[in-house]
């Protein structure tokens, strides 16, 4: 099992905004980490922009089956179908997250402590640095 921690934000929701994610192996090894600036954009969009990174680089690598670990709350109830999508501009982003998701086969979602998701946050918190120097690279 491949496990991804992701996480995404913005400074000033909307502000400057980006996400990290954390790829590791069951046993806890790092196999990959990357983040994304975003430009401008909300805490929230910045979360799934990160799920999604995330979901396309367990299809790419065939990583099945695949644990998603988030500290979003929102993001993890609404891929779990407990929460409906109904913010406009979460919906696109959300068929998206399910698409890749049916894809991939195998993924569950996690909901996880902040304190569980320090790495994800620290390369959320790089790109959004680099969102607000105005280098944007998704």
């Amino acid at each position: 099992m491949i496990v991804a921690y992701i996480d995404g934000g913005s400074r000033g929701n909307p502000g400057p905004a980006g996400f990290g994610v954390r790829i590791e192996d069951a046993s806890g090894n790092l196999v990959e980490q990357f983040h994304g600036s975003l430009g401008v954009a909300t805490n929230n969009v910045a979360e799934y922009h990160g799920l999604l990174a995330a979901l396309r680089w367990a299809l790419d690598h065939r990583a099945s089956p695949l644990l998603i670990r988030s500290d979003s709350e929102l993001l993890v109830k609404q891929m779990l179908g407990v929460y409906r999508v109904k913010n406009p501009g979460l919906q696109p982003l959300y068929r998206e997250a399910c698409a890749l998701t049916r894809a991939i086969g195998q993924v569950r979602f996690e909901h996880v402590r902040r304190e569980r998701n320090t790495e994800a946050d620290r390369l959320a918190n790089e790109a959004m640095d680099e969102a607000a120097r105005g280098r944007s690279r998704p």
